[in-house]
């Protein structure tokens, strides 16, 4: 079968591999559609990063470069082994991309998305959505009853703002900050808007900013134009946002963050850094702001489906674009590297479907 694998920094290639095996316990998903994500392209531009370099496999996995990319993916069930339930074939799901170790105090405890060896599915293995056949575990299949599997990609970078709003505390009628309005800053407002919070997305670029207003931002500021935390203080009648998300991972954007929320107020930070901030932490010291960090999700897929079931979030407006496997890198990657203002996210079909043909 046909899989991108990433053979070094630039180097992403369409292989042939062979098929994977259902073993007992595991489920089969021939994949319809599969998400590009940021990490993928931090991986082709600078990696390995996420990626095990030759000679350091993957403690779980025991993989090393070339691995089989792609981690925000959904199709439809093409084989089940011994002691599935819940599932069967013909079933649309998504995939919760993880590889574990079920052993740490972290997966014991019950917060595997922070387990030590923690590997990503489409990072860190030979499976991956960049292909035309994925074995996973049962535990990672989350059924997506009559949605389309298009907006089952986007299952996964939902969840990931559904992890961060629900660390977050916020209540219904809270305001909340949301620092950049890339995908996940996007997808972070609509989870938002779904909680009930009124939203202040904050971002400079004019494309983006109207994508925001789409996803559910109740005010758009641009900080060129203003001074973010005291606009965000007049809006609130003096007092801040009660929560505010990092999604740029940018000195100068936290620093903004730590100054729009109130007193006593939470600071999520959601983006991984390419470099280690800087921060005056006097700044929270003196105003007792908690600082969060959120990384990916944990239990969160099927809440994060049934907000997309109920219509509370509405997904197809962050597909802006649809390729094929063998267009991932120039139509896919480059796209998205060179022109990363008008995208959100640029679907890619391992079978060469069409946006009529998903399943």
């Amino acid at each position: 079968m046909k899989a991108a694998r990433f053979h070094g920094p630039g180097d992403i290639r369409i292989d042939d591999v062979p098929e994977p095996r259902v073993g007992p316990g595991q489920v089969e998903v021939t994949v319809d559609w599969c998400g590009i994500c940021g990490t993928d392209l931090h991986e082709y531009l600078e990696g390995p990063i996420f990626i095990p370099p030759k000679g350091s496999p993957h403690p779980i996995t025991g993989a090393e470069v070339p691995v089989v990319m792609g981690h925000e993916f959904a199709g439809v069930v093409s084989a089940t082994g011994s002691g599935v339930t819940g599932v069967a074939e013909g079933d649309r799901v998504a995939v919760e991309p993880y590889y574990v170790c079920g052993e740490c105090p972290a997966c014991v405890s019950g917060r595997y998305n922070i387990c030590r060896k923690l590997g990503f599915v489409g990072l860190a293995g030979d499976q991956g959505g960049f292909a035309e056949k994925c074995v996973v575990d049962q535990r990672w299949v989350h059924p997506l009853g009559d949605l389309p599997t298009d907006i089952g990609a986007l299952v996964e970078p939902l969840a990931v703002g559904y992890h961060a709003v629900r660390l977050s505390g916020i209540r219904e009628g809270g305001t909340a900050a949301v620092f950049g309005s890339g995908p996940i800053g996007l997808v972070t407002t609509s989870v938002l808007k779904a909680a009930g919070a009124r939203v202040v997305v904050v971002e400079p670029a004019a494309a983006r900013k109207a994508k925001a207003h789409t996803a559910g931002a109740d005010v758009v500021l641009d900080p060129s134009e203003t001074d973010v935390p005291d606009a965000i203080r007049d809006l609130t009648g003096g007092a801040g946002a009660d929560v505010a998300f990092e999604c740029a991972g940018i000195d100068r954007v936290l620093a903004s963050a730590v100054g729009s929320v109130r007193p006593g107020g939470t600071v999520v930070n959601v983006a991984i850094w390419g470099h280690v901030p800087q921060l005056a932490m006097n700044d929270l010291v003196l105003s007792e702001i908690t600082v969060v960090g959120s990384l990916a999700y944990c239990g969160d897929h099927a809440d994060t489906i049934a907000l997309l079931r109920d219509g509370r979030v509405d997904a197809a407006p962050f597909i802006t674009g649809r390729i094929g496997l063998d267009a991932l890198v120039d139509g896919g990657f480059r796209e998205l590297i060179d022109n990363k203002e008008e995208n959100v996210k640029i679907l890619v079909s391992p079978r060469n479907l069409t946006a009529e043909g998903a399943a």
